[in-house]
């Protein structure tokens, strides 16, 4: 290292994290434990370390400096020192290059060596002895950004809750196989900013899409071992960078902007898959990366013996959130988003573990509250994963009026009942109407409920439908990883077929699942690739599978695809031309005293379902009539395996006309055809939406 150059100043302990003013930088990094921090400056590839000053000043726990000669560009990182005593919580080791919380850059990969680790990897006593080798040399480096950015006059599209449908994307997979992408855009926000992709999510009709996490991450030293990748990216390091494998070479968080304000301009929304639940490091023999070497015992939870972690997330660790700073930390980051990066919302993983006071979960919660009233976030869309791997983890429909929630109840009784389960009819009936006996409580609307038949975690749509049994055995785990329980049905042969009669009913059933999900009261969310037949190869855990299984095919030669892009293309016109479809309150019975909407549940007969005809386990056929605004939905669901006559109600209204058949693959949002019957004719494992003036 050269001497020193740059001489600090006091600075100021505000902002936390490297401000660029127009002048010069103020470094500032939150420790309340620390007895010394100081600032590493390196060269512009990040391999020799030029500078290490100590930070000057240490005011309401945070170390500061101002440098008036450090200029945007600037690679950096931090060393901190002082007691290296894990049964007491505090694991500083000042041999370790550490990364900056509140870094808005990062530039290089993490490359796994024994040297992260804050303790000799192999020695007796693990954790408790203490490595002196220096790990910048495999370690990325902050950069020291200038925020400025020309937005022009881009505006959120704002799209009300009930008019939302959102489309879960990776932003790899969604365009590594776009075959007109050139190379060095393939899998990057500029990729995804093309528009040619955003032209898809127009043609298809969804309004928002919601990202797997695209902060900073890196890949588990395990996968890297075996030669995989942490590919969905829930191993979150860098909470206001973006994660630098979405960029291209020498890319800027601009790239990020770029492709928010391209899906702006043609009306979708941004919403951030984050994980704000743990992070990277791991448990207490996990590496030395940032928080656990800047002060571990205040932006952990530690367990009774402070050497460990309380742990709620499975992944070894969990953030914080009682702690002021470390609260701060996660409502400034989601603020920078919003703010700076015009994000439109968020989905928060494993959201129950940011509500957790220990074992005891409070949905009034700090962080809660915090969202609730602060005036960016309260603004946006926000969703949780309303569950964790803690004692009392499963929360859905328990979070607070103002979120959505992910609703897996939905999910697994929709496909309950169309693989022809007994006993689902009852449970179906609450999911089509918006969960009301989870979610119709201070206030919520249906829009709380995000329903969902596949999501990133678990088979995709086509595998839904072509597998019984889960594949993962490209996981390296001897297909022990991955839930069992898929509530999915093969429709008689495991796996790729070129039986028509099974291909037949396997596009029936995909046409069962996305019609009753977008004919449902609450919030549809649709896979990535669930238009076009993409393909796991059967296996429900590919989280770390960066390989075309994750990846969009976006090819159109396979004529029994595009015929069911088309389908789903037109049930999602239908959805968003019809309020009644997407209602902003609950529908109960009908009331004779207002001519507020109502619903009727019907049975095959036309009349009104009787209890014992709800409670027998063979009742696998149901008519939902929804009424209001002088018009009727209709819909006739028959998961058996035998036609059903069904009457029509009202048969001296005026008449019906058939919007969708799925046994027939034929849909239509305007026209239709005209039913003159008193009844029709539902084949067994299908379902037909129909349309008529409310008499």
């Amino acid at each position: 290292m050269t001497t020193h150059s740059n001489v600090p100043l006091a600075g100021s302990d505000f902002p936390l994290g490297a401000h660029w003013d127009g002048s010069g930088v103020n470094f500032a990094l939150f420790s309340a434990n620390a007895t010394k921090v100081e600032l590493c400056l390196f060269d512009s590839r990040g391999q020799r370390e030029l500078e290490r000053i100590a930070l000057p000043e240490f005011t309401h726990e945070v170390w500061h400096g101002y440098f008036p000669r450090i200029r945007p560009g600037q690679l950096y990182g931090y060393r901190v020192h002082g007691p290296y005593a894990p049964e007491e919580g505090h694991r500083f080791n000042p041999n370790k290059l550490l990364l900056d919380p509140y870094a808005l850059a990062l530039r290089g990969n993490l490359r796994w060596h024994d040297a992260l680790f804050g303790y000799k990897i192999g020695h007796s006593k693990e954790d408790l002895s203490f490595d002196r080798r220096d790990s910048a040399f495999v370690m990325p480096k902050c950069v020291v950004v200038d925020p400025a950015h020309t937005w022009g006059r881009d505006v959120s599209p704002d799209i009300p809750w009930q008019k939302t449908i959102i489309y879960e994307a990776h932003v790899k997979g969604m365009t590594a196989r776009h075959p007109y992408l050139s190379d060095p855009i393939r899998g990057t926000f500029e990729g995804l900013a093309d528009q040619r992709v955003i032209d898809r999510l127009v043609k298809l009709g969804v309004t928002a899409i919601e990202l797997l996490p695209t902060q900073a991450f890196f890949d588990d030293r395990y996968l890297v071992d075996k030669g995989l990748t942490n590919f969905w990216g829930y191993n979150t390091l860098g909470f206001f960078a973006p994660a630098p494998r979405y960029l291209t070479q020498n890319g800027t968080v601009n790239e990020f902007k770029l492709m928010v304000r391209r899906m702006h301009e043609a009306g979708i929304e941004v919403i951030m898959d984050v994980v704000y639940n743990h992070t990277a490091e791991g448990n207490q023999l996990g590496p030395t990366l940032s928080f656990r070497g800047i002060d571990n015992a205040s932006y952990y939870g530690l367990a009774d013996d402070p050497r460990h972690y309380f742990d709620t997330t499975g992944c070894g660790n969990s953030l914080n959130l009682r702690h002021t700073r470390v609260l701060q930390m996660v409502m400034d980051s989601l603020r920078y988003w919003v703010e700076e990066c015009h994000v439109d919302g968020f989905r928060f993983d494993l959201a129950t573990t940011l509500a957790r006071e220990r074992d005891h979960v409070d949905m009034d919660a700090v962080f809660l509250e915090a969202t609730r009233q602060d005036p960016v976030l309260s603004k946006v869309k926000l969703i949780a994963e309303p569950w964790d791997t803690g004692n009392n983890g499963y929360q859905v429909g328990n979070f607070p009026p103002g979120w959505a929630e992910w609703n897996d109840r939905y999910r697994d009784t929709t496909r309950a009942f169309w693989k022809g389960d007994a006993g689902v009819v009852r449970d179906l009936a609450g999911c089509l109407l918006g969960s009301s006996d989870m979610f119709q409580k201070r206030g919520r609307r249906p829009w709380a409920s995000v329903n969902f038949i596949t999501a990133h975690d678990g088979f995709t749509l086509a595998d839904l439908v072509s597998y019984n049994e889960k594949h993962n055995e490209a996981n390296g785990e001897d297909n022990n990883d991955g839930h069992s329980h898929n509530a999915s049905w093969n429709c008689g042969a495991e796996g790729p077929t070129d039986d028509p009669a099974i291909l037949d009913l396997r596009d029936r059933q995909r046409r069962n699942l996305v019609t009753t999900l977008l004919m449902s009261q609450g919030t549809p969310m649709i896979l990535m690739g669930d238009e076009n037949g993409r393909s796991q190869n059967g296996n429900n855990n590919a989280y770390c599978q960066d390989a075309p299984m994750n990846w969009l095919d976006w090819s159109e030669d396979d004529p029994r695809e595009k015929a069911f892009g088309e389908f789903l293309r037109n049930v999602i016109a239908i959805r968003q031309s019809r309020d009644l479809l997407a209602p902003d309150r609950f529908f109960h019975g009908e009331n004779a005293d207002d001519d507020r909407p109502f619903a009727r549940w019907l049975a095959a007969d036309g009349g009104e379902m009787q209890p014992e005809t709800w409670d027998d386990p063979e009742t696998r056929a149901v008519g939902l009539m929804l009424c209001g605004q002088g018009r009727r939905m209709l819909m006739l669901l028959n998961a058996g395996h035998e036609p059903v006559d069904f009457s029509l109600p009202d048969s001296t209204a005026p008449g019906w006309t058939l919007l969708i058949d799925t046994a027939e693959a034929a849909v239509t949002s305007h026209g239709g055809k005209q039913v003159q019957d008193a009844s029709v004719h539902l084949p067994a494992r299908a379902m037909f939406v129909l349309e008529g003036e409310r008499p």
